[in-house]
């Protein structure tokens, strides 16, 4: 069975919801449309021609990339420039184009922690914090019956947790009263008859992420034509998620060590420093894409280096004078989110025959001689 295009982002977007983005940014459908069946996803760094291509040739019908193709309001389609071009043949070979930028940065096992990862960094913080989870506190009244199954349900959809703890509820016992009008088919009970039911009532956390899942998959379990429940706003805040991360080596390296390293499990030719290369390094700052704007919260963090990319002239100026090593490792190491979402995404899959591959086109617009 294949799943559906709204399925497969519904799954995605479990790993980086929309509401991780940064304002303004381009994500989301950009072209094409997830009303119907997905025989393979690719999963790509850019969007190009060589791209597109590869999605063609390889059945793919939908394609999940890390940067926009469109990147402000279109004044005209005209099919004989590039980008023209590219959207006629996207959409002739029906292929939908789906973009996740800054929600993938932020999430948790998203492009950052791909990164930090590949360099080996623990005890990982955020650059910066950019959004807090938003809890609401869940109340439905099960019958003894199907308590456990409902809480099951709730807690598999995501619900219930605090902190570093799962599965979290109170459950109250108490009983329920309803009387079922004419047209009602009651799973307990008779029409125009006063029922007495022993039920529970059950309390649990829900964060906005998981919300509707949790209420979908809590109304599916529920036995009765009718469920009372009730979602309350809670001051109490949820996880917060940022931008970035920072962390620290296993053992201190020199800068010039660390480049190499990072030359390597970053695949890169070459590597632009900043920075003294003798200079022991231990507490590194990660920032996939252009970070050049985000030196100052590397050095309130406490890093000794920043690791990103597209830095200009006079941020590594001000670098050097502020005593920040950087390392530009170029824009392209991004391409890393491609084996890393392709395998969530398979995982996600399992059960259905729709396929997801990593594209395997380099996008690096740079040759280095």
């Amino acid at each position: 069975m294949l799943a559906k295009g709204q399925t497969v982002i519904q799954l995605f977007e479990q790993l980086a919801p929309k509401h991780y983005a940064m304002a303004d940014d381009k994500i989301g459908l950009q072209l094409g449309s997830l009303q119907k069946d997905i025989t393979k996803v690719l999963v790509a760094l850019d969007v190009t021609d060589a791209v597109v291509d590869e999605a063609i040739e390889a059945g793919a019908d939908l394609i999940i990339a890390h940067h926009a193709i469109i990147f402000r309001p279109l004044a005209h389609l005209q099919t004989e420039t590039p980008a023209g071009r590219l959207y006629e043949k996207l959409i002739k070979n029906d292929i939908a184009v789906y973009i996740a930028h800054t929600n993938l940065d932020v999430a948790e096992g998203g492009v950052n922690d791909l990164l930090s990862e590949q360099l080996g960094l623990t005890d990982l913080t955020h650059l910066e914090d950019v959004h807090t989870e938003k809890l609401q506190k869940l109340v439905v009244f099960v019958p003894e019956t199907h308590h456990q199954v409902v809480l099951d349900a709730l807690f598999k959809a995501g619900a219930g947790g605090i902190g570093q703890y799962s599965s979290c509820s109170f459950n109250i016992p108490g009983t329920g009263t309803f009387l079922p009008q004419e047209g009602a088919n009651p799973f307990i009970g008779e029409v125009g008859k006063l029922e007495r039911v022993q039920e529970v009532r059950v309390e649990t956390i829900v964060t906005a992420s998981v919300q509707r899942r949790a209420v979908q998959a809590m109304l599916k379990a529920h036995p009765y034509e009718e469920v009372a429940y009730d979602l309350y706003p809670m001051d109490l805040k949820g996880r917060v998620f940022g931008l970035g991360r920072v962390g620290k080596l296993p053992a201190a390296m020199t800068l010039r060590e660390l480049t190499e390293h990072a030359k390597v499990v970053f695949d890169v030719p070459t590597v632009r420093v900043v920075g003294d290369l003798a200079r022991p390094i231990r507490k590194v700052a990660v920032l996939g894409g252009s970070g050049g704007r985000y030196m100052r919260h590397a050095m309130f963090a406490g890093a000794d280096v920043l690791v990103t990319g597209d830095i200009d002239y006079h941020t590594a100026h001000d670098a050097l004078a502020a005593g920040l090593a950087l390392l530009d490792v170029g824009h392209n190491v991004e391409k890393i989110m491609k084996r890393g979402v392709a395998d969530y995404l398979a995982a996600q899959l399992a059960k259905t025959d729709t396929q997801v591959i990593a594209s395997a086109i380099n996008t690096e617009p740079f040759q280095f001689m």
